[in-house]
């Protein structure tokens, strides 16, 4: 790592040109992205309650990367944060000690198993193509030809793109991000803001959980799961939720002779390669997606053997049996507006910025994301990529953006 000295607990000063609540993929990319734009000359502090990242979604991130969304400015997102990982050693200053971070590309399969839904799939693709992905609509019998192993008795088409799709390390993203952020100049500790000051509609300061006043310029909410909680302080509303998702690594008895893609299956479970010869499914709750406290990361009763390992050995039987190895629960920072993220300022706290809202997006929305929070406090607007369709604003005026492509 580029930065390996420990985060400390009190920040170096009592004043701050922005200070960014939550330090984990968004806040470490935002602060990246400050930190190495020259126009930018200010001071910047990360308050991250978990140095660890413990119990963050970047840890328990699944690590995915794909175009097939159904809203525009979400596809692009993603072909940005493709060409960012690619280029990630070059985008971070080119030392030889920066790793790449490559895209498995075994692509994403979403298959139907009804026209209306083969319907919406057509419908979607179009939208992507139009954007420049590679998202084709195979019929049953292509899925059969390419992939011979899936029982495909049920199926009746599939949406796939195996460009730019696939897997990558998350982790090693934000590690570095953070690492180089530091590098930079960017200030870091391991610590809570439990209040905040307002006069009129700007946040004046906020307060520590060890009881120092910070004085701030701008406050960036990138506190992820508990972001709805964050916007409170400051006497703001965010819909944002923690919502459980479970993750299982197995092995199999007689594994694949090629990738498995990251198969989204009818019944809402995932599955998809993992390392050389593993595998990982997930899924949601069985019954609803209700919230959950943010310390709540306990497993659904039954949930491997009811809804996981069925839908593993009815959709890919040549596997054989199969053997959980590890398996962990995460939580995304769920949007119930309308599943997408939340960026730029509150409406009636013109300076506290959101990041966050990404309904189990964040790792590979992170890069783009982070630049536009980043373009958004250096110069009021948007430079590169227009986010302007995720702004909070669009809350204040109850006018959705729903992403329905959410796993």
């Amino acid at each position: 790592m580029s930065t390996t000295s420990p985060i400390p607990q009190q920040p170096t000063q009592d004043a701050y040109d922005v200070v960014i609540i939550g330090g984990a993929t968004s806040g470490s990319a935002i602060a990246w992205y400050l930190s190495t734009n020259p126009d930018f000359t200010g001071s910047i502090l990360v308050v991250e309650r978990d140095a660890g990242l413990t119990h963050s979604a970047t840890m328990a991130s699944n690590n995915c990367m794909r175009q097939q969304f159904a809203t525009q400015i979400n596809v692009e997102i993603a072909q940005y944060a493709a060409e960012f990982v690619k280029k990630f050693r070059e985008n971070l200053g080119g030392d030889l000690t920066i790793p790449h971070i490559p895209i498995r590309n075994f692509g994403y399969l979403y298959l139907a198993d009804n026209e209306e839904f083969a319907e919406t799939l057509r419908e979607d693709q179009q939208l992507q193509a139009s954007c420049g992905a590679g998202t084709a609509i195979l019929a049953r019998d292509q899925i059969a030809e390419k992939y011979p192993f899936y029982n495909l008795d049920d199926i009746v088409a599939g949406s796939l793109n195996t460009v730019d799709e696939g897997a990558f390390d998350a982790l090693a993203m934000v590690e570095w991000l953070r690492g180089k952020a530091r590098e930079n100049g960017a200030d870091y500790i391991e610590n809570e803001v439990v209040s905040m000051t307002r006069s009129g509609e700007r946040i004046d300061s906020v307060t520590l959980e060890t009881g120092e006043v910070i004085s701030a310029g701008t406050v960036v909410n990138a506190a992820g799961t508990r972001a709805g909680l964050v916007a409170q302080l400051a006497g703001a509303d965010l819909p944002i939720e923690a919502r459980r998702r479970y993750t299982y690594i197995f092995s199999a008895e007689t594994p694949l002779d090629q990738d498995l893609p990251l198969t989204i299956d009818p019944t809402g479970v995932h599955m998809r390669s993992f390392g050389d010869d593993n595998y990982l499914a997930g899924c949601p709750p069985r019954d609803g997606d209700p919230a959950v406290g943010f310390d709540d990361f306990a497993y659904e009763e039954g949930i491997w053997e009811t809804k996981i390992l069925p839908v593993i050995t009815n959709r890919v039987p040549t596997i054989g049996e199969v053997t959980v190895i590890d398996s962990w629960v995460g939580h995304y920072e769920f949007n119930t507006f309308d599943h997408n993220a939340i960026l730029g300022p509150h409406t009636e706290v013109t300076n506290l910025l959101m990041c966050a809202g990404f309904s189990g997006h964040g790792s590979q929305q992170a890069p783009a994301c982070g630049r536009g929070v980043a373009e958004l406090i250096t110069y009021g607007e948007f430079r590169t990529l227009d986010l302007s369709p995720l702004a909070y604003e669009r809350i204040a005026k109850n006018e959705p953006l729903v992403e329905r492509a959410v796993i």
